[in-house]
């Protein structure tokens, strides 16, 4: 059973067979202790203060039975590790593995020309949202004014907390069109032709943050953690 905040996405998942319903991820409408195993990947980093990413990952934990186990995937900040570079820094526009999509949360492709403009919108109180990371050794550089930094696709992260652009695919269009369109160069005719942009709010993880999170929890234990194609990934159990 699956679940996601889009109800398109959802309908998708309808015309496959496959069942799933609109929710919040920080309250799923399922039975408590009634999941041998949940599935979160590339949702936690959406949340924007610390609180609320911990509630989210203490709503996954309720609905497990307790020798349950769940699979979390987050954005890392550190998109070269150990001296490799992550897929999403070594992908080009253009690619369509799916495989590489799914790992590394692509599916926010942007287009890197755009900048957001001066509406409330696209901005946030950034002071108060780099306040929740206490993680010192990070290499995130702290923002210089009251506005969230807009990330330039294919890049390494300047600042945990960001804003990725996501261009809104045409509704007129046949769907292998605007997939092909999203993933259109730069500067191009086609995506000039594109609709406006938005931003999506992302904090992405340092090294041992999302571990220590799970560890806050008294009902869990971290069987695994571990870095994957630029996510940091945890694997717990429900005591």
């Amino acid at each position: 059973v699956g679940c996601d905040r889009s109800k398109n996405l959802v309908d998708i998942c309808g015309e496959k067979n496959f069942q799933a319903f609109v929710c919040d991820a920080l309250s799923v409408p399922i039975r408590s202790g009634s999941c041998d195993a949940c599935i979160s990947i590339a949702v936690i980093h959406h949340f924007s203060t610390a609180e609320r990413r911990l509630a989210t990952i203490r709503e996954l934990v309720r609905l497990l039975r307790p020798g349950g186990t769940a699979l979390i995937y987050v954005w890392a900040m550190e998109q070269e590790y150990k001296n490799q570079k992550s897929k999403y820094l070594k992908e080009k526009n253009g690619s369509k593995d799916k495989e590489e999509e799914i790992s590394t949360d692509v599916s926010q492709r942007s287009l890197s020309d755009q900048m957001p403009g001066s509406s409330n919108q696209d901005s946030a109180c950034s002071s108060q949202l780099l306040s929740d990371s206490k993680d010192k050794d990070c290499d995130a550089k702290p923002v210089a004014d009251s506005r969230l930094p807009v990330h330039t696709n294919r890049t390494s992260f300047n600042s945990q907390d960001l804003l990725v652009p996501w261009h809104l695919k045409g509704c007129n269009k046949k769907k292998e069109e605007r997939i092909d369109e999203v993933l259109l160069p730069a500067g191009s005719k086609g995506s000039q032709e594109l609709s406006p942009v938005f931003h999506r709010y992302y904090h992405v993880f340092c090294e041992g943050e999302l571990e220590a999170a799970c560890r806050s929890l008294d009902c869990v234990r971290v069987q695994k953690s571990y870095y994957d194609q630029g996510n940091w990934c945890v694997i717990l159990e429900k005591l």
